[in-house]
């Protein structure tokens, strides 16, 4: 047990660097996890008058606190022998502290957000001014701000797509790719892009990643559809018509792309 009192001991010691730090949750949580020790602990009286004095002064320290106490307003109190009464007060200053926390954690992710689509709006005016290195540059710094967000570098690489930059919406989109590899819309955006520069053996190639992650999306079909349709592949179309057909019977469009198919492996037959 002395070795669970030691750890009380380091807890309670920690409590003003934690508040100088401004990690008030910490210090709460310290007082908390001492006071349980010393409960559970059987204490000779030279150990409980030291933990009574370690505790006084600890609850001390969080009351003159005043930046905590701006959270937190309401006073500790402790005497002698009312440690459970004080694990009461904490389990209650703990839970004001976390509240505390998830706002503060709200707070900062409406900042972010923020921040995101701000530069997102710097970069879009860039691209319609074609001001192309001003907008890379912003981009390329939004996307290291934002490491790892696929969905940001697809935004990314939509607005490149519609300012003709198909070359960097290909590397935002394999970047996306490689951060989020089951996610079907990025296959099927990079498809679509890839299609429209004519690059139809690369756009294929997506769309075969894509139907080994799935091949019950009716809309993955009818895409790579839309694919033998540019590239005129007719036989391919077909098959991938009946393939959409097969998940949605009902899906009109790909029945008008079925007959259209058969009626062009019909003219060349």
């Amino acid at each position: 047990m002395s070795g669970e009192l030691t750890k009380a001991r380091k807890k309670l010691n920690s409590i003003n660097a934690s508040l100088k730090m401004g990690k008030y949750m910490a210090a709460a949580q310290a007082l908390n996890d001492a006071i349980v020790t010393v409960l559970s602990a059987p204490l000779m009286k030279s150990e409980r008058d030291e933990f009574t004095s370690m505790l006084t002064d600890a609850v001390y320290a969080l009351n003159n606190n005043k930046e905590l106490r701006k959270v937190y307003p309401l006073a500790l109190h402790f005497a002698p022998g009312e440690e459970r009464k004080l694990l009461e007060s904490i389990f209650e200053m703990r839970k004001v502290l976390q509240e505390d926390v998830n706002e503060g954690a709200q707070r900062d992710l409406e900042a972010l957000e923020t921040k995101k689509r701000e530069d997102l709006e710097r970069g879009q005016r860039h691209l319609d001014a074609s001001e192309f290195e001003q907008a890379k540059q912003t981009f390329d710094k939004l996307t290291t701000d934002f490491a790892g967000d696929s969905d940001l570098k697809a935004d990314i690489a939509d607005r490149y797509h519609k300012a003709g930059l198909n070359e960097e919406a290909i590397g935002y989109l394999n970047d996306a790719i490689k951060e989020s590899p089951e996610s079907l819309h990025l296959y099927n955006r990079i498809g679509i892009v890839l299609r429209k520069m004519k690059d139809f053996p690369s756009a294929e190639k997506y769309y075969m990643r894509a139907l080994q992650i799935t091949k019950a999306d009716e809309f993955l079909y009818f895409n790579l559809g839309r694919l033998y349709y540019d590239w005129q592949r007719w036989d391919k179309l077909i098959e991938a018509a009946k393939q959409s057909l097969a998940i949605c019977p009902d899906f009109a469009e790909a029945k008008k792309m079925l007959a259209f198919g058969q009626k062009k492996l019909a003219e060349e037959a």
